[in-house]
């Protein structure tokens, strides 16, 4: 997804529990078609491993005639991750992929040296109405990975591992949590899934990574007495072994992995370790030397100017 504009996260209330280091709250902003919550970046926090871009589309319904239209755009630096709670959303980039991605299924798609995509509701989902509900992020790469030829990997949903059982369901989208590994390659040690707990169920967060993270989907979760509602960002300190339990039927994102192999800029659509890499992909998307997108060449999202919000959080 491209940059969209999207109000900054606001820091939550301090809790009681020492565990926890920050919860940032996500503001709503609506685009038109479709609702879009940015935990990440934020003033509080830029990245948790190499997370440096979350964000929640939807829940949203799209009326007759209409859907989510996000036109070819570029990146660099970073993995696209694409996950569906509901809805449908075709991809298209200029590797040729075409296909759409539904719930439970994994868009992985790494820019390396630089990638152009574009994000639409097929046609034949508009003449019934849709709906869109799901989460996008950003990995960044390892300093070694960041001019890396552009890939892309879709992955069903029965690809994943499922662990099943005592009032939880968890699919492991990404890295290795709870004593399972996903097949997704990453560029760095990482975590990512997506939890299930019935009213009452619980799953640790042992510190197998220094930089870890749940963000709350649905319903209610309990971390060492507090509570804490749908939306949020609880991101945790190193070294404590963390209990998450459901108050109600509830889902969040576990999130996270090892530090960064050192800062990151962010501008637009752009992630890099370097900040003349980013003054090049700009002036690269300006002259239109970036490679574009088979079947959707008519339309693209020109190079913000003036430029857009900054987002180098120190």
């Amino acid at each position: 997804m491209s940059w969209n504009p999207a109000d900054d996260p606001q820091p939550g209330d301090k809790f009681a529990c020492e565990a926890i280091e920050t919860v940032i709250v996500p503001r709503a902003r609506d685009l038109g078609s479709f609702e879009v919550r940015r935990a990440l970046p934020s003033a509080q926090r830029q990245m948790v491993g190499p997370f440096i871009f979350f964000d929640q589309m939807g829940p949203s319904e799209f009326l007759l005639g209409s859907g989510m239209d996000v036109r070819p755009h570029p990146h660099i630096g970073l993995s696209t991750v694409t996950y569906l709670f509901d809805g449908e959303i075709m991809h298209r980039d200029s590797l040729g992929t075409e296909l759409p991605i539904r719930p439970g299924e994994l868009n992985w798609m790494t820019a390396g040296r630089g990638i152009v995509h574009s994000e639409r509701t097929a046609p034949e989902l508009r003449t019934t109405g849709s709906k869109l509900f799901g989460i996008q992020s950003w990995v960044a790469l390892s300093a070694k990975d960041e001019e890396a030829t552009p890939d892309f990997v879709h992955y069903d949903a029965g690809e994943m591992p499922v662990l099943d059982g005592d009032g939880k369901t968890v699919r492991i989208i990404a890295g290795s949590i709870l004593g399972a590994t996903s097949p997704v390659k990453t560029s760095s040690p990482m975590f990512y899934a997506d939890v299930a707990l019935r009213a009452g169920a619980s799953v640790p967060l042992d510190p197998d990574y220094d930089e870890r993270a749940i963000y709350t989907v649905s319903g209610e979760v309990e971390v060492a007495g507090d509570v804490f509602p749908a939306g949020e960002l609880l991101v945790f300190r190193p070294g404590d072994r963390i209990t998450i339990r459901a108050r109600s039927d509830a889902r969040f994102m576990m999130l996270g992995g090892e530090p960064m192999d050192g800062p990151r800029f962010i501008w637009w659509n752009f992630v890099s370790s370097r900040q003349d890499r980013i003054e090049q992909a700009k002036a690269d998307w300006k002259a239109a030397r970036f490679d574009t997108v088979p079947g959707d060449e008519a339309e693209f999202i020109p190079l913000p100017e003036p430029p857009p919000p900054p987002v180098s959080y120190p």
